[in-house]
């Protein structure tokens, strides 16, 4: 198990290159906003489409731990912006009731499903955090299993 000292490390070191990331990001973008804009003497849509996918290739290109969390991040804000936006362009008429309750439905029993079935699928953090909430949990020892971890160390 790691020493508290080994996990405080690490998540300054994983704060460390998210900010830097995020930095890196902005600044190429931001850049490349300004070059375009100059370049066409105004600022047009496509300007921004264009920069945030270069700075999304150069910065966040790369399939780790940081980036693969961040990705999946903005995923989830970016399909609930585009349900909101194609029903404010009527692409979708207005929902008589709120959607979320069949969104929340769907996206448990989609995720469970995964888990049970096609695990390998899963993010290795999520498939850590299930395993735990729904595969450890069959095993009790004690109340210290729910108040600690609920698995005891292997004896030697």
């Amino acid at each position: 198990m790691d020493s508290l000292r080994e996990k405080l490390k690490a998540i300054a070191q994983a704060t460390y290159t998210h900010s830097r990331n995020l930095a890196y990001f902005v600044f190429t973008y931001k850049g490349l906003m300004a070059l375009q804009s100059r370049l066409q003497g105004k600022k047009i849509p496509f300007h921004s489409f264009f920069a945030a996918c270069i700075g999304g290739w150069l910065v966040f290109g790369e399939n780790n731990p940081i980036n693969s969390q961040i990705i999946m991040y903005l995923l989830s804000r970016i399909l609930f912006g585009l349900s909101r936006l194609a029903v404010e362009k009527g692409y979708i008429p207005q929902p008589r009731q709120d959607p979320f309750p069949l969104v929340a439905a769907l996206v448990w029993g989609t995720v469970l499903w995964l888990f049970e079935y096609h695990r390998q699928t899963l993010q290795p953090s999520l498939q850590a955090s299930m395993t735990y909430l729904y595969d450890d949990s069959n095993v009790w020892h004690d109340v210290s299993d729910f108040l600690i971890y609920n698995k005891k160390p292997e004896s030697k």
